[in-house]
């Protein structure tokens, strides 16, 4: 699971009529700590913005999942309600989670969230949609740069080796384990 930073940067910048004036934008970032997200929204808004700027505010925020599109303009922030039956009580329990979406309307929105959660096993409800202060998103991308050369990717270990000698897995195997080839008592008083 991710999580989100909604980081708050500050600046100067030119308008449409070239005056300047201080604009306070906000951005969200996937990042492990806060340490990480400040240094990570200034890697991003350096390549963004000319200038001098400051980030004058990181809060961690509720946000569970993205729902990212090619053809939208803001993003959308909706509360999704998940239905399910406690099975002791048999009440009907709600987990609201917050989904942000990128889209051009509300009703688009509610579309796109319509169809991203269709094959859910949990019914849902969506109680709420509003547009967002949030300009962009900056999902935790690995680039292969970013991780040294002496450390093997976890990739690598996830695969099993081939398996030779299909008799290994049968249960007409010659090797048959007792209870005395077991060590239940690791450490031994000798």
């Amino acid at each position: 699971m991710n999580t989100w930073f909604e980081c708050t940067a500050k600046y100067i910048k030119m308008d449409e009529t070239g005056h300047e004036k201080k604009a306070s934008e906000t951005y969200l970032l996937d990042a492990i700590s806060f340490t990480e997200a400040e240094s990570r929204i200034y890697k991003e808004l350096q390549t963004m913005v000319s200038g001098e700027f400051v980030v004058s505010r990181i809060a961690k925020t509720r946000i569970s999942e993205i729902i990212p599109s090619d053809n939208g303009d803001r993003w959308y922030k909706a509360k999704v309600a998940f239905i399910t039956i406690d099975e002791e009580s048999g009440k009907e329990k709600r987990i609201i989670q917050s989904v942000l979406v990128f889209s051009n309307s509300i009703k688009e929105a509610y579309d796109q969230i319509i169809e991203a959660m269709q094959g859910m096993m949990a019914d849902f409800e969506i109680s709420g949609i509003n547009e967002s202060t949030i300009l962009d998103v900056f999902p935790y991308l690995v680039d292969k740069g970013d991780v040294p050369p002496y450390l093997t990717p976890v990739s690598s270990f996830l695969t099993a080796p081939e398996i030779q000698d299909e008799s290994y897995f049968s249960e007409d195997s010659d090797i048959q384990e007792t209870d005395d080839d077991i060590d239940l008592d690791p450490i031994s008083e000798d």
